[in-house]
């Protein structure tokens, strides 16, 4: 029996009963009922248990009624009855005053009825209201059934298990991320107590209770389906019903060739940016459709990452999505919000929290690329924008990144990933005539390069390598293989044929131009 008092009292024969103390305790849930028939019941009483009496045992004694009373109140008991006309005539004013500052529901039993009436209409009420319940799981069941055996759409289904359970709910991803959410709860409400353990349970979400179960995958989680507002009295079938449910989810989302809640989930909100990229929609409008969809990543400095592949057609569609997998499946990028759609230009990615700095963003996809395991001929490329931190920037990020791309003649030889900055000098100086780079990189560099070319050849790559590691002489060593004071020499040996310090700014920025003029003329 999971009744309140209040419903309880609501139910015949016991609706004839009055209650005449502890009105705001009346939440208090009946989970059974026994009769007194001895002194030491008290002592017997369980959580959630009503006790009735014909006061008997406590007649001539208000102290040990008064004792009964808090004896009741502490054990958790729901309620006391109490049948007048044999013992009692009426209920003495202090035992009432007492059970109302305890808020412990005290109720006046009919005399006409027998304790067994009382308790029998409480049961028939119990067992008509289970049967209903049983027979609207089962046809709850029957509906999830028909759902399982015909292909849906991701979202229509969420929906429909929601509409079919009669809970609005919501999807929550391995990571803590909200997927899905048809609720009015907040993705704040919703993740309480993050991260989670792995086993159903009831949950407090504001101030409703709600039951949470883990997605599961063999042995691993891989995503959470919270039912909300639910009732706190939650029968076992209703239990199980739930449990149908996220089988069920799960077992769509197990069986999906694509990532299941990206084609609901990430399409209108691809769709959109699309739109707003060629300029045929407002960021106010895509920021409101990111809102809509639970995204903050424009809402937080983000960057953009745009991959590509040599390959064409379907061949190259597939590459770009298994990047994609790769990218999403990285622990350091696991940590971001993320985005990713394919689109003509390659693989458009969005990455907003956390800042990385550029050589480790740049390092992290190389190490996707080097994941995919890939025969010689495969030669992905990615370029990095620079951080942005408003949503108008967005269009100005994906012209950084198309612009990097487009530049790869630029690039070191064997680089497959360019941060933008390491860019922009190249894409300012592009206009400058090849006769103009070409004097000035001999001028800068004359005093070296009259010598024997091998030892040209030596420092100069001594020289670029010192340059591309910022001045930093144990990094310069160990991309050269050689020694640290080896290395110590040969710059000093450069500082003093190029006439130049390296410790000064202007002499760097001097020398970083000349490379770069250098590196462009060898490329055209």
């Amino acid at each position: 029996m999971h009744l309140t008092v209040e419903e309880a009292l609501s139910i015949y024969p016991l609706s004839e009963a009055k209650l005449i103390a502890g009105s705001k305790g009346t939440h208090r849930i009946v989970k059974s009922i026994n009769v007194m028939d001895a002194p030491d019941i008290s002592d017997w009483i369980k959580e959630g248990e009503m006790l009735l009496t014909t006061a008997y045992l406590i007649k001539d004694n208000p102290e040990q009624a008064s004792a009964l009373l808090h004896k009741l109140n502490r054990r958790g008991s729901s309620g006391l009855g109490i049948k007048l006309g044999r013992f009692w005539e009426s209920v003495p004013d202090a035992l009432i005053a007492e059970a109302d500052e305890l808020n412990f529901p005290l109720i006046e039993l009919p005399f006409q009825f027998t304790f067994s009436d009382q308790m029998n209409g409480l049961f028939r009420a119990e067992l008509t209201r289970k049967t209903g319940t049983l027979q609207a799981v089962l046809e709850k069941q029957r509906k999830l059934m028909r759902f399982a055996l015909r292909p849906v759409r991701s979202r229509s289904l969420l929906e429909s298990v929601s509409d079919v359970i009669g809970h609005p709910l919501a999807i929550i991803g391995s990571r803590g991320e909200l997927l899905f959410n048809n609720s009015s709860y907040s993705e704040r409400e919703l993740l309480g107590g993050w991260p989670w353990g792995n086993r159903n349970r009831k949950v407090r979400i504001g101030e409703e209770t709600g039951y949470r179960l883990p997605l599961m995958q063999g042995e691993e989680c891989f995503g959470y389906l919270v039912f909300c507002s639910i009732d706190p009295l939650l029968l076992p079938m209703e239990e199980s019903l739930f449990v149908q449910g996220a089988e069920l989810i799960a077992h769509h989302i197990r069986s999906g060739d694509e990532d299941y809640f990206e084609q609901d989930l990430h399409r209108e909100f691809g769709r959109l940016l699309r739109r707003y990229l060629k300029g045929d929609l407002s960021c106010a409008e895509l920021v409101k459709a990111a809102d809509a969809l639970d995204y903050g990543l424009l809402q937080a400095p983000f960057q953009l990452v745009l991959s590509d592949v040599p390959e064409a057609g379907e061949l190259r569609q597939h590459e770009l999505t298994r990047l994609k997998e790769e990218y999403a499946q990285h622990p350091e990028f696991g940590k971001l919000k993320a985005f990713h759609l394919v689109m003509e230009e390659g693989l458009l990615s969005i990455y907003s929290g956390e800042r990385l700095a550029p050589e480790r963003f740049c390092a992290i996809i190389e190490s996707c690329f080097d994941k995919l395991k890939i025969g010689e001929s495969f030669y992905p490329r990615a370029a990095i924008s620079s951080r942005k931190s408003k949503p108008e920037e967005t269009r100005e990020a994906f012209a950084e990144v198309k612009e990097a791309l487009r530049l790869t003649a630029h690039w070191n030889a064997g680089q497959q990933v360019a941060h933008y900055r390491q860019l922009e000098l190249a894409m300012v100086l592009q206009q400058v005539p090849a006769e103009m780079m070409q004097k000035y990189f001999s001028r800068i560099l004359a005093g070296l390069l009259g010598r024997e070319p091998e030892y040209v050849r030596e420092m100069l790559h001594t020289l670029e390598t010192f340059l591309d590691n910022d001045g930093h002489i144990n990094e310069t060593a160990k991309k050269l293989f050689i020694h640290r004071n080896t290395a110590t020499y040969r710059m000093e040996k450069l500082s003093e044929l190029l006439d130049v310090d390296f410790k000064k700014t202007d002499d760097l920025l001097r020398l970083k131009l000349a490379f770069l003029f250098r590196k462009m003329l060898e490329r055209g």
